[in-house]
């Protein structure tokens, strides 16, 4: 018996930014669709975390999941999470406020981006 969780690995936002840009990792914003006008990241997926059971089907399994949201709290929550649906993960240190501290790119979703439901697939049970 495990009496504790081995800890969820946790990456500088510079080293996840060049393995996102490298097609190394996915990234996922957990942040709240409101957060998002602060910026996100290109090609992040955005599933915010209260919709993340639920959506846990369009998380990829052939590569690792990087999760990112506003400091750091949230993205851990997700992170663990993900680790016990089986899916490889890592946490971004800082989240957003470190992301933007390092300098790295982000861009504004627009107003139609921001507002629209995210479509899913159901993956078969």
């Amino acid at each position: 018996m495990k009496l504790f969780a081995r800890r969820i690995k946790t990456l500088p936002p510079t080293e996840a930014w060049e393995a996102h840009h490298c097609n190394e990792l996915v990234l996922v914003d957990v942040r709240e669709r409101p957060e998002w006008r602060t910026g996100v990241v290109t090609g992040a997926l955005r599933i915010p975390l209260h919709e993340l059971s639920r959506r846990i089907g369009e998380l990829p399994r052939e590569k690792t999941v990087a999760f990112l949201c506003r400091s750091g709290h949230r993205s851990l929550l997700a992170a663990r999470h993900a680790r016990r649906g089986g899916i490889d993960v890592v946490s971004i240190s800082g989240g957003m406020l470190a992301w933007s501290d390092a300098g790295l790119p982000t861009s504004t979703p627009t107003a139609t981006e921001d507002s629209r439901p995210r479509h899913h697939h159901r993956s078969a049970r």
